[in-house]
């Protein structure tokens, strides 16, 4: 992402923006000249959100940008007009961008690893005289990209090595330590991540990725994230639709990556302890079956209802790895069961919580920089439909109800006693474009976290 497309205001040559809502349109027009009048008109606009036009101005023109309401701007109000105005600098007529400092940058990402861009435009500049809000905004943005970057890549270019890489860049900018565990010593240390991942070639091995940052006396940290680069569904395959977008099964690593990124780069007051478990669930000889009873680091046995519940199992290993530290707080990330979406839909993560308290505060945040979560609950009734006839649990239920719920249930087992632990099952892709969120990859529940987490260890 190019950093310069949020600059300081010093008073530079710049094209006006004015933010209007229906309400405010007929008192604006009284201001316009003919000309201008009729410019707004053959553009058809009135106000209403989204809307966007060009007036002449002598030899010049300004914009205009249809929002709800211009005195409270959500991240999401400028992100048509950096979609459509043409290349160029701009500054609002009156007040600040704000929290539409996002959205004028993230509308502006594109995917462009094996095909150009169609935008030939150049980069839009917007100007702000806020200058402490220029870097917190650039970084958050630089985080979305990161995550659809991630996500958006292919599975054979996205694979273990490729989250493992990604996880040494970050090391190597912050100054973190990295240790990466393979082969026999994973099968030994998180047999639950081996036995997912061993039936993938070599140049996917599976393996677990740990990145630990910070100072010894600040508050421990976890962040643990999905990383499944591919999910076929392993024997208990999926359907060919199923399986078209599984590239995006490892959004959660994705989330957890940027959100360590995002922690380090601040300086954030934490011991930070990131874990990705990463593997391919391929199909093979060696592929792991139902039925089949996996040990796990926890030391709990785990029966195999559904190989294509096998998310929850690498996370599993991870959360219990994380737990092995103490940390004050755990978040993870994944995506984690259809249920959620079929509760949810694409756009709202539902987040799981141990402590009222912690999900509040995620909502709270969510709420207050337009990255909405739901709660859902971890009913403890349901954990008997985990009960397997020869293992400790199983790893999938067998009837159609509170699959999210049952998942997280799942994971609770892994977690460690008292630990406040929180977990978004997020989809982590967006099927229809909007406003300042193209479709594909998207960073869903990241924002929610970062300023939860800046509000209790800032």
């Amino acid at each position: 992402m190019n950093a310069e497309l949020i600059q300081t205001d010093r008073g530079q040559d710049a094209i006006a923006l004015h933010l209007i809502n229906a309400d405010g349109f007929d008192s604006f027009i009284k201001k316009l000249n003919a000309a201008q009048r009729a410019a707004l008109n053959a553009q058809k606009f009135s106000g209403k959100g989204y809307e966007t036009a060009i007036v002449p101005e002598g030899d010049s023109w300004f914009a205009v940008g249809g929002v709800a309401n211009p005195a409270s701007l959500s991240s999401w109000c400028m992100a048509k007009l950096a979609e459509v105005l043409p290349a160029g600098t701009y500054r609002l007529a009156s007040g600040e961008p704000g929290p539409s400092l996002h959205g004028w940058q993230t509308a502006q990402y594109r995917f462009t690893r094996y095909k150009e861009s169609d935008d030939a435009e150049g980069p839009r500049i917007l100007l702000t005289k806020d200058v402490k809000a220029i870097a917190p905004a650039i970084a958050e943005a630089q985080a979305v990209y990161l995550v659809r970057d991630m996500v958006n890549t292919p599975a054979e270019d996205m694979g273990p090595a490729a989250l493992e890489e990604q996880a040494e860049t970050l090391a190597q900018k912050h100054g973190a330590a990295l240790k990466v565990t393979r082969g026999d010593a994973l099968e030994q240390e998180y047999p639950m991540v081996h036995a997912v991942g061993r039936a993938a070639t070599r140049k996917h091995d599976p393996r677990m990725i740990e990145l630990t940052w910070g100072k010894e006396n600040a508050p421990r940290l976890a962040i643990v994230g999905k990383g499944v680069c591919f999910d076929s569904g392993g024997l208990d395959v999926k359907s060919s639709s199923g399986m078209l977008i599984m590239k995006k099964d490892m959004g959660g690593a994705a989330h957890a990556l940027a959100l360590a990124g995002l922690i380090m780069q601040s300086g954030l007051n934490v011991q930070l302890h990131c874990c990705v478990p990463a593997v391919e669930n391929a199909i093979a000889g060696n592929a792991f079956r139902p039925g089949d009873v996996l040990r796990s680091r926890k030391g709990l046995s785990v029966e195999i209802g559904n190989t294509d519940a096998e998310g929850r199992l690498i996370l599993g290993d991870a959360l219990a790895r994380a737990s092995e530290e103490k940390p004050e707080l755990i978040i993870d990330f994944a995506t984690l069961t259809g249920a959620a979406r079929v509760a949810l839909g694409p756009d709202l993560p539902a987040l799981f919580a141990r402590k009222d308290e912690t999900a509040d505060a995620l909502i709270a945040s969510g709420r207050a920089h337009d990255d909405a979560v739901w709660r859902l609950p971890l009913h403890d009734a349901y954990s008997e439909w985990l009960q397997s006839d020869m293992a400790d649990t199983n790893n999938a239920h067998g009837n159609s109800f509170a699959g999210a719920s049952v998942a997280g249930l799942f994971l609770d087992k892994f977690v460690g006693e008292g630990i406040d632990w929180a977990h978004f099952d997020t989809y982590a892709w967006r099927p229809a474009a909007k406003p300042g969120r193209p479709k594909g990859g998207e960073a869903l529940g990241l924002r929610a976290a970062w300023h939860m987490l800046q509000s209790r260890f800032g």
